[in-house]
């Protein structure tokens, strides 16, 4: 029998199971006395204790979003903030519980790390089960670990900088970040210091009915520069979970970070992620998403350029098939004198799936001789899909030069016919057109996930175009 939809298609490695076993499994809810208890198990200093319970309150007193997709299911009563895996941090892999480790192993992040990868972090659930790092970098005074150990032996740096890019206040779901986070990766690059080799962390969610946490808090300091990786994905169940994580970036002058990210959570989860970065003069941070599972995102990364000279580019696309609903975009504030941004974002939906792109442009009145430019195209696969550009440009002085470009359409018939001239058949010249149409996303990806989003586009159309 033939696969005629999303929900027939074998998500391949992507979606192995392994049982539900963990060493620890709060509560489902969201209470002060499951806060205090996460903080417990998790050693928490006192100021992060109090940090968490004022997140708490701050969740309570903000109300969901009146816009964008309907996140009505989602029920905290429902859903376990903490699962500890029966395993604490290791540092190698042959050490990592078999089970877990025969996860990763066909994801593909040991066989990554031998190959092209300065160091790995790898969560499982709420805690990260494996870190390393290769021996010159720390040599060259990097630091590169998980958030736990840093609150410990980097307390002054992380309490310095911890949700100060991306405060409690921003929205609800950040608040609910704030209280119940766990895991997630540290990174110093002094500086100076060029990470030639990238730094790679990837997050599984393996419970059922559960959130992952994970905050990412990377500061390239002066003159330093770095690539850091990102990789997330969960099998499927039947019931909701949460994805509410936070990246908060920290790019000083003359520095550069590129933050690439694969989102390939599965279709019952709710991505309610929020990234950020704060950029010095002369200082440029370059963003490159894949945003392919989840039944809802709603995600926004956002550059806040505050020195001179400060640059930011913006490569991502979204491919939303049936029951998807992916409202992502981008969100650039120009601080400073000749600021610039370039954005540039694809979708593609099908089988009734719908891609939002959202977006804010602010060039405040100090930004003068700034430059912003932005192109969104969307590619519908057939008559039931849905496309959506939701540009909101706040232009405050006129000593800019700023473009909006965006794009909606079908797969033209003359090009499908010119294919199948040259011999494809109808469904391999669609396929051709649409990794073509993805081409200028998956070329700034590293090489493995290049591959991984080829592949999970094959998946996506596997008999489901047309």
């Amino acid at each position: 029998m033939s696969k005629t939809n999303i929900d027939e298609i074998n998500r391949n490695i992507y979606d192995i199971k392994n049982k539900d076993e963990y060493d620890y499994k709060i509560k489902k809810g969201l209470t002060a006395e499951i806060i205090n208890e996460i903080s417990r198990q998790k050693s928490d200093p006192e100021w992060m204790r109090q940090f968490r319970l004022k997140a708490l309150e701050v969740y309570n007193e903000l109300e969901l979003p009146t816009w964008g997709p309907d996140i009505s299911e989602l029920n905290m009563d429902e859903i376990a903030t903490y699962v500890k895996p029966k395993t604490d941090l290791k540092n190698s892999w042959k050490d990592v519980p078999e089970d877990i480790k025969d996860t990763f192993d066909k994801l593909g992040i040991p066989e990554a790390e031998k190959k092209s990868l300065a160091g790995v972090g790898a969560q499982y659930d709420s805690e990260v089960v494996y870190h390393s790092m290769k021996e010159e970098l720390i040599k060259q005074g990097v630091i590169y670990t998980d958030m736990e150990t840093a609150l410990r032996e980097y307390s002054e740096i992380v309490k310095e900088h911890f949700m100060k890019c991306v405060p409690i206040y921003d929205h609800k779901f950040v608040a609910l970040h704030g209280a119940v986070w766990s895991g997630g990766s540290f990174v110093y690059v002094p500086k100076g210091v060029k990470v030639d080799i990238p730094l790679q962390s990837y997050f599984r969610l393996n419970s059922p009915e559960s959130g992952q946490f994970e905050h990412t808090l990377i500061i390239v300091d002066e003159g330093a520069s770095l690539h850091f990786i990102e990789g997330c994905s969960a099998p499927k169940y039947n019931k909701v979970n949460l994805h509410a994580g936070c990246v908060e970036l920290y790019v000083k002058d003359n520095a550069y970070l590129r933050y690439s990210t694969i989102e390939n959570w599965s279709k019952n989860m709710l991505n309610l992620n929020t990234k950020k970065a704060v950029v010095g003069k002369n200082a440029q941070i370059d963003w490159v998403t894949g945003s392919f599972g989840s039944k809802i995102s709603m995600l926004y990364p956002m550059s806040i350029l505050n020195g001179k000279g400060a640059k930011t580019e913006y490569t991502g696309i979204s491919f939303a098939g049936k029951g998807q609903n992916l409202d992502n975009g981008f969100k650039v504030i120009h601080n400073a004198e000749n600021t610039s941004s370039v954005v540039n974002a694809k979708s593609i939906s099908k089988n009734g799936g719908s891609c939002t792109y959202r977006s804010l442009v602010r060039i405040n009145d100090n930004a003068k001789k700034s430059k912003c430019s932005v192109s969104c195209e969307s590619l519908m696969l057939d008559d039931i899909s849905k496309s959506d550009t939701i540009p909101v440009n706040d232009i405050r002085t006129d000593e800019v030069e700023f473009s909006h470009e965006a794009k909606i359409g079908k797969i033209s018939d003359k090009a499908i016919f010119y294919l199948m001239s040259r011999g494809l058949s109808e469904e391999d010249a669609k396929a051709m057109i649409v990794r073509g149409f993805a081409y200028p996303i998956s070329k700034e990806l590293p090489i493995e996930y290049a591959v991984e989003m080829n592949n999970l586009i094959n998946l996506e159309l596997d008999g489901a175009i047309g």
